[in-house]
C-alpha cells in the first residue's frame, strides 16, 4: 500500500503516481482561504468528480436501516483476524477487484489493531468495525473501485469530523487515496481528536483568512455549472486575455499614462488597469495632474471618454434600438442579447465583448434578490451604454491598444457599476475618480477593481477642459509641501528589503544634486510593506560644454568619491573574460523562470556569503530584466544566458556596495567614462541595467557622443544630455584627485558667499 506523504507544493496532488517523487498519498486538512486555495479547492473537486467521491456536510454515522440490512446481509459476528475481515470484505463489498479489497481490508485491520493496543475491548472494536463497513458501503464504494490505478482516486469532504469519521477516511487513505478534508470553522475542533496531526497534514499558504461565511462545495459545484453553460455561450474562445491591474507598479493615474506597449510583452495579454482614486494628492496641482494624464493618453493616440458626475440613461431611442425578447431562462437572454455585439472591423474583439458580457451577468445573477426580469434591464442598459460609447473607445482598435475611460465622481447605482465592471475586462483603463471624500460610491466588491486613497478632498463635479482653467501650484507651495511630507513621515528601514526602481528624467542641472541626495528626498519616493518606490539617475552626458576640457573633468570629479565605482575605459567587460556561471546558465532557466535553488548549488556561485533577502532581490532582478527583456535579443538568441551568467558574475566591489545598500539612503554609485573610439559591450549593458533595476544610480560621460550602452537595450532607460561639442581622443584623468584649480574656485565661491565680495 502507498505510504502517507508530504506535498512540496498544491500541485503534486495533481501527479499520477508513477510521477511522484516519494511515491504515496496525500492526507490534507485545509482550515483557511485565500484565493490560491479556492482554485486548488475548485480543481480537485474536478478531479474528484472524474476519479474520486465528493462528500458534502460532512459524514452522519449510519442510521437504523443501514444497520439492518448490514445485519441481514453479514450478521454480527466480528473476529479481530485480517483473514475474517477479508472474507467479509469478498461479501460486502463484491465489486471491488482483489488487490482493492486486499488493500482495504489490510488498513481497516492495522487501524483496529492500533486501537486494540490502546485499550479498546471487543464490544468497541466490533462497534467501529461495523460502523466503518456501513460507510464504506454506502459511501465511499465508489471511490474504493478506484483504487491500485496510477491515476490516484481522491476524496474530498467537507465540515467537522467526528473521530471514528476522521478514522475511517485515513483508513480510505492507506488504502492508496489521495484526501482533502476543508474545516470552514478553523482548526481548533479537529486538533482536539488528532493532537499530533497522526492522520493528516494542514495545508498552509500565506495570507490565509477564515473561509467566507457563504463558501461551500455547493458554491463550488454552482460556479462549475455556470461556467460550463459560459463555454457553451461564449462560443471560440477570443485569443487574447485580460491582465489587470497586476502589471501596475503605482496604482494611480501614472500608470493610467503609461503607454499600452510599455505595461507588459506577454503577446497574447492586453494589459490594463481598474482603478478608484478617493482623495487627492495636492489639492494645488490635481486638476494639472488630471490634464495631464489626458494628454499622455491623447499623444500616444489612445482612446478616451470622460464622463462627469454620472453616465446619462438610456434614451428611449437607444433602447429601442437593442434587439430582445421575452426570455424564459437566463441562457435564452444571455444569447439573444449577445447578438447586439456586432463589430465587424475586428472579430477578435467582438469575442471578447460577448465573453465579457456574459461573465458579468452570470456574476450578478448571483445575487440573493436577483429575477431574470431585472437582469435582462440590467443586460439591456449594458448593450444601450455600450453601442453609445463602442466607436469612441475602440474605433480603429488593434492589438495592444488600451483605450481609456474616466468616470468623474462617485458611481451612482448599481447599473453604472455592472457597466464600468463590464468596461474593466476589455481593453479598457477604467478609471473612478472620486476628489471629494464626502462622497460615497455605490458599492462595487469586483476583486480586480484596486483602490487608492489621499488624505486630502478636493469638492469638484467636472474634468477640466483645458490648462488655462487650472490654476498652477508655485514652487513655493510645492516645496512646503514636499518638505512637510519629508519631516513629518518616518519609515522602518529594517522592514525594506526589496525595492521598485523607475529612472527619472531629469534637466542637466538637476543631475548633480540629485545625486548627492537621499532616496527619500526624491520624486516617488514611497514605502509599501517591506518594498520601497525609488527614483534612480541612468544618465548619459555627450559632448564636452563649451568645449572646456578642464572644466568638464573637474564637473565630473563631483560625481566621484571612494565609494564611487569607477570605469575609466569601454569595454569594461569583455566577452572573451573568465566567468564560471557562463558554461552552465543554460540549465539555470526553465520555462523563462530562474531556477533558484539550482543557483545557488553550482560551485561558480559567488554570492552565497551575502544575506539570503539579498540574494532573492537579486534573482528578483535578474527575472525581470528577463521578463521585460530589456536586452535585445533576451528569449531570441540566446542573449537571456549572457543575461544570468554576467549579473552573477559583478565584481567584489559592486557586491560590497550591494550589501551596504539602504533603500532610504544615499545609493551605490558607478560612474563610467568612455572617451575613445571602443564602445561598452553587451555585458557593461547587462551590468548597468542590472545594477540600476537594483537601484543604483548610474552615469555615463561620454565626450565623443558614441554610443554607450543603449544600443543593447530594447527601449529607451537612459536619460541622454547632449551639453556641447564632440571632443576626441581625451585622456582620462585621476578622478578621485581634486584638481588645485576645482579647489581654489571652491574656496572663492566659499569666500564670496561669506563675505559678499
Amino acid at each position: 500500500m502507498p505510504e502517507l506523504k508530504k506535498i512540496s507544493k498544491v500541485s503534486d496532488f495533481f501527479l499520477n503516481l508513477s510521477e511522484r517523487e516519494e511515491k504515496g498519498v496525500f492526507f490534507y486538512r485545509v482550515s483557511g482561504y485565500n484565493s490560491g486555495i479556492h482554485a486548488f479547492i475548485r480543481k480537485y473537486y474536478e478531479a474528484c468528480m472524474i476519479s474520486g467521491a465528493i462528500v458534502e456536510g460532512g459524514i452522519p454515522n449510519p442510521d437504523q436501516k443501514n444497520l439492518a440490512y448490514y445485519n441481514e446481509m453479514m450478521g454480527m459476528e466480528f473476529n479481530m483476524n485480517p483473514n475474517f475481515i477479508l472474507k467479509s470484505i469478498n461479501k460486502w463489498l463484491p465489486r471491488l477487484n482483489p488487490n482493492q479489497k486486499k488493500n482495504i481490508s489490510d488498513s481497516i485491520y492495522n487501524l483496529l489493531l492500533s486501537l486494540q493496543k490502546s485499550g479498546k475491548n471487543v464490544n468497541m472494536l466490533k462497534n467501529i468495525y461495523i460502523k466503518f463497513m456501513c460507510w464504506l458501503y454506502y459511501k465511499f464504494e465508489r471511490v474504493l473501485q478506484k483504487l491500485g490505478s496510477d491515476t490516484i482516486p481522491k476524496l474530498l469532504i467537507e465540515g467537522d469530523i467526528s473521530n471514528y469519521a476522521l478514522m475511517l477516511v485515513s483508513v480510505i487513505s492507506n488504502a492508496g487515496c489521495d484526501v482533502v478534508l476543508l474545516l470552514y470553522k478553523g482548526d481548533s475542533a479537529y486538533l482536539k481528536i488528532d493532537p499530533k496531526s497522526e492522520y493528516s497534514n494542514n495545508l498552509l499558504a500565506k495570507d490565509m483568512k477564515p473561509f467566507p461565511e457563504n463558501f461551500s462545495l455547493k458554491m463550488i459545484q454552482a460556479d462549475i455549472r455556470q461556467e460550463k453553460i459560459g463555454e457553451r455561450l461564449y462560443g471560440k474562445k477570443p485569443e487574447f486575455a485580460n491582465c489587470t491591474n497586476t502589471w501596475t507598479f503605482k496604482c494611480d493615474l501614472t500608470d493610467v499614462s503609461k503607454p499600452s506597449t510599455e505595461r507588459g510583452y506577454e503577446p497574447n495579454l492586453f494589459y490594463n488597469c481598474y482603478l478608484r482614486v478617493r482623495g487627492v494628492d495636492n489639492k494645488a496641482n490635481y486638476l494639472t495632474e488630471l490634464l495631464n494624464m489626458k494628454k499622455a493618453v491623447e499623444t500616444a493616440g489612445r482612446k478616451i471618454v470622460i464622463i462627469d458626475e454620472q453616465i446619462p440613461n438610456p434614451t428611449p431611442a437607444e433602447i429601442s434600438s437593442v434587439r430582445k425578447k421575452n426570455y424564459a431562462n437566463l441562457e435564452q437572454m444571455y444569447i439573444d442579447l449577445s447578438s447586439n455585439f456586432v463589430f465587424s472591423s475586428n472579430l477578435e474583439l467582438q469575442k471578447w465583448f460577448i465573453r465579457s458580457f456574459i461573465d458579468v451577468l452570470i456574476e450578478e445573477s448571483k445575487k440573493d434578490d436577483m429575477n431574470i426580469n431585472k437582469l435582462t434591464n440590467k443586460a439591456i442598459y449594458l448593450v444601450s451604454w455600450f453601442k453609445r460609447y463602442m466607436n469612441q473607445l475602440f474605433q480603429g482598435w488593434n492589438f495592444p491598444a488600451i483605450a481609456c475611460f474616466v468616470h468623474m465622481g462617485p458611481c451612482k447605482n448599481e447599473n453604472e457599476v455592472l457597466f464600468l465592471r463590464f468596461l474593466s475586462k476589455l481593453p479598457t483603463d477604467v478609471v473612478i475618480l472620486v476628489p471629494n471624500l464626502a462622497d460615497i460610491c455605490c458599492s462595487n466588491s469586483d476583486s480586480l477593481l484596486i483602490e487608492k486613497r489621499y488624505s486630502e478632498s478636493l469638492d469638484i463635479k467636472e474634468f477640466p477642459k483645458h490648462f488655462s482653467d487650472v490654476k498652477v501650484a508655485t514652487y513655493a507651495y510645492s516645496a512646503e509641501k514636499e518638505l512637510d511630507s519629508v519631516l513629518t513621515t518616518s519609515f522602518d528601514e529594517e522592514k525594506c528589503r526589496r525595492a521598485n526602481t523607475v529612472t527619472l528624467s531629469t534637466t542637466y542641472g538637476e543631475i548633480l544634486s540629485l545625486w548627492n541626495s537621499e532616496l527619500q528626498e526624491r520624486p516617488n519616493f514611497s514605502i509599501l510593506g517591506d518594498t520601497a518606490n525609488i527614483s534612480v539617475l541612468f544618465t548619459k552626458i555627450s559632448g564636452v560644454k563649451d568645449r572646456n576640457i578642464q572644466e568638464y573633468w573637474n564637473y565630473a570629479r563631483n560625481f566621484v568619491n571612494d565609494t564611487t565605482f569607477l570605469i575609466t575605459e569601454a569595454p569594461f567587460i569583455r566577452s572573451t573574460m573568465m566567468n564560471p556561471i557562463k558554461v552552465s546558465a543554460t540549465s539555470f532557466l526553465r520555462a523563462g523562470q530562474l531556477l533558484r535553488e539550482k543557483i545557488k548549488t553550482h560551485h561558480g556561485y559567488r554570492y552565497g556569503i551575502l544575506k539570503d533577502e539579498i540574494q532573492e532581490y537579486i534573482f528578483d532582478k535578474i527575472q525581470l530584466m528577463l521578463n521585460e527583456r530589456i536586452i535585445k535579443g533576451t528569449f531570441q538568441n540566446g542573449t537571456e544566458y549572457n543575461v544570468i551568467s554576467t549579473a552573477l558574475n559583478m565584481p567584489r566591489d559592486v557586491l560590497r556596495l550591494i550589501q551596504q545598500f539602504e533603500f532610504m539612503k544615499k545609493n551605490p554609485k558607478i560612474v563610467y567614462v568612455s572617451a575613445g573610439e571602443k564602445i561598452p559591450s553587451q555585458e557593461d549593458a547587462i551590468m548597468t541595467a542590472f545594477l540600476s533595476y537594483m537601484g543604483f544610480d548610474i552615469i555615463f560621460f561620454v565626450p565623443t557622443g558614441y554610443q554607450a550602452v543603449e544600443n543593447y537595450f530594447s527601449k529607451n532607460i537612459v536619460d541622454e544630455h547632449p551639453v556641447g561639442d564632440f571632443i576626441y581622443d581625451m585622456k582620462v584623468p585621476n578622478l578621485r584627485v581634486k584638481s588645485s584649480s576645482l579647489i581654489n574656485s571652491i574656496k572663492q565661491s566659499i569666500r564670496q558667499k561669506i563675505f559678499g565680495r
